[in-house]
C-alpha cells in the first residue's frame, strides 16, 4: 500500500460510507445577538449622550432597553431623569404612573415635583406634605427649595422669603444654587415691601378727591374687546335654539380677477356702468373756467346756450362772450 492511500484511509477508515461533499456558495445566515450583549451596547450608547447632552436621543435609546427588559430600574430612573431635564412634566409623571398615590414610593419627590410643574398646586401640597413626614434626609434639601417654590406661588412671600434665607446659609457661595436662591430670596422680598410698605405710598401719592372715596367706590370694568364680543354673541345664538346660524359661503378662488384679494381689496364702484355725466359723482371738485355761470360776465356779454342735457358746469365750456360797449354782436 502507497503512503498516499494509507494517510487517506487513516482520516476516513471507511470511505464508502461517507457521502460526498457539495460546495455551499451561499453565506452563512449571521446569528442574533443575545439580549445582554444588546444590553451593554445600548447602555455604553445611553452613557455617550447622556454626557453629551443629546437628551432626546438619550430617551429613545431607554426605550429600547426597556423593550428589551421592561423592569430595568437603571434604565427607568434615567430616563425620569431625562424627562425632567427637558421639562416634560406630563411624560414624567405617566412614567411614574399617577393611578396610585403609593405605586412608585421611590419617586414621590419626582412625582411632588412634576405636579407642582404643571400648575397642580392642590396635589403637590399633598405630596409635600407626606415627604415631610417621611423624613427623607437623601431629598431633604430638595424638599426645602420645593416648598419655597410653592410657598411663593401661592402667595405667602414671609415664608417663602424664611426658607430662601435658610437655603441661602446652608449653601455654597461661589455655587449656581446660591445664584438662584440670591434670585428667589430679591423676588421674595419685593413681594413683601410692596404688601408691607408699597402700596400705602402709592396711595398717600394719589389726589385727594381720589382716597376719599376709593373705599365705596365701584371696581373698574374691564373694556370688551372685539373678540370678547364677537364670542358673545356666538354663545347667545348657540344658546337660543331658535336662531339658525347661517354657514360663511367660500369664496371660489378661480372666479376671483387677479390681483384682487377677498376682504382686502375694495369692491368696485357700483356706478362704473353709467356715463360721466350721469354718475353722482359728476362734476365735484371741478373749477369753473373764466367767468363761470351766468351771472359771471362782464356787462354786455352774451352767453350761447349749451348742449342739450349738458350741466351748468360743463356748459361754461361753449361760452362765447364778446364784451366791448354796450352793444354786442353774436358771430355767425
Amino acid at each position: 500500500m502507497s503512503p498516499r492511500s494509507a494517510v487517506s484511509s487513516r482520516s476516513n477508515p471507511n470511505p464508502r460510507s461517507q457521502p460526498p461533499t457539495h460546495t455551499n456558495n451561499r453565506k452563512a445566515v449571521k446569528q442574533p445577538t443575545p439580549p445582554s450583549e444588546r444590553l451593554k451596547r445600548l447602555f455604553t450608547s445611553l452613557c455617550a449622550q447622556i454626557d453629551g447632552g443629546h437628551f432626546a436621543n438619550a430617551v429613545k435609546t431607554c426605550d429600547k432597553i426597556l423593550r428589551i427588559e421592561p423592569n430595568d430600574k437603571d434604565a427607568l430612573q434615567t430616563k425620569l431623569f431625562v424627562l425632567l431635564q427637558t421639562e416634560q412634566y406630563e411624560a414624567a409623571l405617566s412614567l411614574i404612573g399617577t393611578g396610585n398615590k403609593g405605586s412608585d414610593s421611590e419617586h414621590d419627590f419626582e412625582r411632588t415635583y412634576s405636579l407642582y410643574r404643571v400648575q397642580h398646586e392642590k396635589e403637590a401640597a399633598e405630596g409635600l406634605k407626606a415627604l415631610k413626614e417621611e423624613n427623607d434626609a437623601e431629598n431633604e434639601r430638595a424638599i426645602l427649595h420645593l416648598e419655597a417654590q410653592l410657598d411663593y406661588r401661592r402667595g405667602s412671600y414671609e415664608t417663602a422669603f424664611e426658607l430662601y434665607n435658610q437655603l441661602l446659609d446652608t449653601a455654597e457661595p461661589q455655587s449656581e444654587e446660591h445664584a438662584d436662591i440670591l434670585t428667589n430670596l430679591t423676588a421674595s422680598q419685593k413681594h413683601l415691601d410692596f404688601i408691607n410698605t408699597g402700596f400705602l405710598r402709592a396711595l398717600d401719592a394719589l389726589p385727594t378727591s381720589i382716597t376719599t372715596n376709593i373705599e365705596t367706590n365701584p371696581p373698574p370694568s374691564h373694556p370688551v374687546t372685539s373678540s370678547a364680543a364677537s364670542a358673545a354673541a356666538t354663545q347667545a345664538n348657540v344658546d337660543d335654539p331658535t336662531t339658525t346660524i347661517q354657514p360663511k359661503k367660500k369664496v371660489r378662488m378661480s372666479r376671483v380677477p387677479k390681483g384682487v384679494v377677498p376682504g382686502v381689496t375694495p369692491p368696485p364702484d357700483p356706478e362704473r356702468w353709467l356715463k360721466k355725466s350721469e354718475r353722482s359723482t359728476f362734476g365735484q371738485g371741478r373749477k369753473r373756467k373764466g367767468g363761470g355761470g351766468a351771472g359771471g360776465g362782464t356787462q354786455g356779454s352774451t352767453v350761447e346756450a349749451g348742449p342739450p342735457g349738458g350741466g351748468g358746469a360743463a356748459s361754461g365750456s361753449s361760452h362765447n362772450v364778446k364784451s366791448g360797449g354796450g352793444k354786442g354782436k353774436k358771430k355767425k
